[in-house]
């Protein structure tokens, strides 16, 4: 897989990735700096089926998450891997792209609605 080998050879900053079995890989990424999730590590599985790149894979944190885009079973509410979806993205683009939209929820599309609403209303109790 074409993008295991970028992921090896240049990850990006506070991602990584490895295949655990054909067509799944085990994710990580790093809560980025002065968000509620600064410093946390945070697992992830993406599943690929035959079609990828022609279609995205299935990612689902199996980190608890609270979070504003994420469903309380792990799933993430992300553009790019439902109807903004291109071929050219890789694992590292959908992981930076998780990774940017844990600094920068989206509270217009919630998959929580009760995260979206504390961190749009009660920033302290959304830190929590």
């Amino acid at each position: 897989m074409r993008d295991f080998k970028r992921m090896q050879q240049d990850p990006p900053a506070g991602v990584s990735a490895s295949p655990i079995a054909d067509n799944v890989m085990n994710a990580v990424i790093i809560g980025p700096a002065e968000t509620p999730f600064e410093d946390g590590t945070f697992r992830l599985v993406m599943q690929f089926d035959e079609q990828y790149p022609n279609k995205p894979p299935v990612v689902r944190f199996l980190s608890k998450m609270f979070h504003p885009n994420v469903y309380t079973n792990g799933e993430l509410c992300l553009d790019i891997l439902q109807n903004r979806w291109s071929p050219t993205y890789d694992v590292a683009a959908i992981l930076t792209s998780i990774q940017s939209l844990l600094n920068d929820p989206n509270n217009n599309s919630p998959a929580n609605a009760e995260a979206a609403q504390l961190n749009k209303d009660n920033k302290k109790e959304y830190i929590r």
